[in-house]
């Protein structure tokens, strides 16, 4: 799924770093707007490149992390951590 330009889809990061527990949740989530990509509504199929802000509303909570570097293969669960810098994790208060 990653391009050798050094770029993937929001859905599959999402996923691919554990951020969202698969990928059709993340596609899910894009479609409802619940993520943000630099500030940006993003659809499932938008590009992320490393630098880029995301941010996105699941389960009561918003988080809001950097994307240091994109993967560019499968990643373990604990190795995840080293692609992203969560910048927020707050609670929704509704």
């Amino acid at each position: 799924m990653s391009e050798d330009n050094g770029w993937m889809r929001i859905d599959a990061l999402l996923s691919k770093l554990c951020l969202i527990k698969t990928r059709s949740v993340a596609q899910k989530a894009c479609q409802k707007s619940l993520v943000k990509v630099n500030d940006k509504l993003a659809k499932p199929s938008e590009k992320v490149l490393a630098g880029d802000k995301i941010e996105f509303c699941l389960a009561g909570y918003t988080k809001i992390v950097d994307i240091l570097e994109i993967p560019k293969g499968n990643v373990s669960k604990s190795n995840s951590v080293n692609f992203y810098k969560l910048r927020e994790n707050r609670r929704n208060d509704e």
